[in-house]
């Protein structure tokens, strides 16, 4: 098997348009959330706090590639046009069937969508649909733009698994770079905020709904006044690339992917349990070769949600014990949906990076079915060589991933 290594990241954050804003604002204890002044005249909509991200020179994509592209695309453009500048890879210069993109969403863009079925319930007159909404509506259209934007003619796919999507996207490159079929992969995620993306987790009661006049003391994962998770956008790109493809055109090298493992809980369509994360982590960390012990960090899911946080912390318990310290990054900014994974990798190795653990924001009094596991309640210095990254979503869908610290052989 090959070795699959990092060799560049983009982000467009809730937090900030690069990764040094995105990890200047985690770092110092920011929050993303907001009061959604516009969602108030929903009826039935109980939440209205979200984690908006902001979008900046949209223009600089030519109209031709722009007028296919969705927020959540244009999201999606913007981080891999990063991701690449700092890998610096010339794609001309790269066989091209051996470079391509696999990039999940949720769905297509939740606002294309939203419109298109006003156009077609209220005004009745399908002439009135642009021709190009149709490909920002598509379930792969992040994947799609991408690969027409930089004219990637490898492998192009598209995860769709909810919150699961961008990690499933970063291990589907691993497997297939390691599997020797790719060279060089974008992998990642990206979505986008609208009222019925918050109302579809509304109408299930995970969201947050107390804090809507203090935004931004919620969400609040582990912690005992948690009440559910608050949605945010944005989109999280990095380069994957075979490792000695790297090393010939000297790439910096940031971090090793070294495990992945995907599995279903088959138990029930809305809720987390224990049994199934413990069956994913395990089988990541044998995919990785590792133990529990080697492992210095773990970058939680947690959303803030009863169920779900009270579910993790238990698997963790069960095969860490209070070992590794574990800290979430959805106090800070959201939860961003398929792009969460991505972006949540990204920061886990600027962390690695910089020696340095970033605590889980408003977690101020631990849920006792939380316990029994290391918070992070503070940022700790720390040499951190090994990550495990929890990504999971509704329909039972788990997915970890290990990341390893770059160090030369």
């Amino acid at each position: 098997m090959k070795r699959v290594v990092i060799t560049g990241a983009g982000v467009i954050s809730p937090l900030g348009n690069s990764v040094l804003s995105l990890m200047e604002s985690i770092a110092s204890g920011k929050s993303a959330v907001r009061y959604m002044e516009e969602w108030a005249g929903y009826c039935g909509m109980n939440s209205h706090v979200a984690a908006p991200a902001e979008m900046k020179d949209e223009k600089k994509i030519p109209r031709q590639n722009r007028r296919s592209m969705g927020r959540m695309s244009i999201f999606a453009a913007q981080a891999a046009e990063q991701a690449l500048a700092d890998s610096a890879i010339n794609i001309s210069q790269i066989q091209p069937d051996r470079m391509g993109c696999i990039i999940g969403s949720t769905t297509g863009s939740a606002i294309s969508i939203s419109k298109a079925f006003e156009i077609m319930l209220f005004q009745k007159d399908l002439s009135l649909l642009p021709s190009s909404m149709f490909f920002q509506c598509m379930s792969h259209s992040a994947a799609m733009n991408v690969a027409q934007y930089f004219g990637l003619t490898g492998y192009v796919m598209a995860t769709s698994a909810a919150c699961a999507s961008s990690l499933q996207a970063i291990g589907t490159g691993y497997e297939i770079i390691s599997s020797g079929r790719q060279d060089v992969l974008l992998c990642g995620g990206a979505d986008e905020l609208h009222p019925s993306v918050t109302g579809s987790f509304d109408v299930v009661f995970a969201t947050s709904v107390k804090y809507n006049k203090t935004p931004q003391m919620t969400p609040r994962p582990f912690d005992k006044d948690r009440d559910g998770l608050v949605c945010g956008e944005g989109s999280g790109i990095l380069v994957l690339e075979e490792y000695e493809h790297a090393l010939s055109r000297n790439a910096k090298i940031y971090a090793e992917i070294t495990g992945y493992n995907t599995c279903g809980s088959g138990s029930h369509i809305s809720q987390s349990e224990d049994k199934s994360i413990v069956q994913c982590i395990s089988s990541t960390l044998n995919n990785a070769q590792i133990t529990y012990e080697d492992i210095d960090y773990i970058n939680a899911h947690a959303t803030g949600t009863i169920q779900g946080d009270k579910e993790e912390a238990a698997a963790i318990k069960q095969i860490f014990g209070k070992t590794s310290p574990v800290s979430s990054l959805k106090g800070h900014l959201g939860h961003t949906m398929a792009a969460c994974g991505a972006l949540e990798a990204i920061a886990s190795i600027a962390m690695i990076d910089k020696g340095s653990l970033i605590p889980t924001l408003n977690l101020e009094n631990v849920e006792p079915l939380c316990g029994n596991v290391r918070h992070i309640r503070q940022i700790e210095k720390a040499d951190i060589k090994t990550v495990l990254k929890n990504n999971f979503a509704l329909g039972g869908v788990n997915t970890c991933i290990v990341i390893r610290g770059y160090a030369h052989d």
